[in-house]
């Protein structure tokens, strides 16, 4: 069964309509890019979908802050990959993974923002119905920043980027998920060209150079 649901991204203010959540694997980024670190899951979906053609079965999305509105694909999964900046009390811009049961329970136990408690209201929504993906895996980073409404990424989390994407790789390729490198013949962007983070933060340089 085809689902529809209405995708409001918060960060662009656009609309657009997502179908089918069909697929065994599932690659999710979640959190807001217009409150600084809250944007490392997006950023890295976006990077692991330009980076990497999905094999049939995976779908890679931008969950955003959707909350409920991401239950038909987390239903969907057997396997699934979560990307987010997640509060862990340890240095700024460290990267740490959780696994399966792990997941949950620590989303719970520390809520950095109200996207955290929407994906923990999905994750428990799945497990109510018996949908529970069979094997999760969690790529969190500490935070710099958050409290800074229209900011970018500091530079200890962007840097976290590329080696969560390899964690991402490494955790596939255990369980026989070969991923293929895209080429410039098949290069792709997930979201917006204005809301990709170079663009973005061009743009954001130039209205605080025009603040001055």
């Amino acid at each position: 069964m085809a689902y529809w649901a209405t995708y409001r991204h918060a960060d662009s203010r656009s609309e657009r309509v997502m179908t089918d959540p069909a697929g065994d694997i599932l690659v999710i980024g979640i959190g807001n890019l217009l409150w600084a670190d809250e944007g490392f899951g997006v950023r890295c979906v976006e990077a692991f979908d330009a980076a990497y053609v999905a094999p049939p079965g995976m779908r890679v999305i931008d969950g955003g802050t959707q909350g409920l509105y991401l239950l038909p694909y987390v239903t969907a999964a057997r396997k699934m990959v979560i990307f987010d900046a997640i509060d862990f009390g340890l240095p700024p811009g460290t990267l740490r993974v959780l696994e399966n049961g792990d997941v949950p329970a620590f989303m719970g136990a520390k809520k950095m923002s109200l996207h955290q408690t929407g994906f923990q209201d999905v994750l428990a929504a799945a497990r109510l119905v018996g949908r529970f993906p069979e094997e999760l895996v969690l790529i969190g980073c500490q935070p710099v920043e958050l409290d800074d409404y229209g900011g970018s990424l500091r530079d200890e989390v962007k840097a976290q980027i590329e080696p969560a994407l390899r964690l991402a790789h490494d955790w596939l390729r255990a369980r026989a998920i070969v991923l293929a490198r895209r080429d410039a013949t098949s290069a792709r962007a997930l979201n917006p060209a204005g809301l990709a983070i170079d663009a973005y933060e061009s743009g954001l340089a130039q209205r605080r150079a025009a603040d001055r």
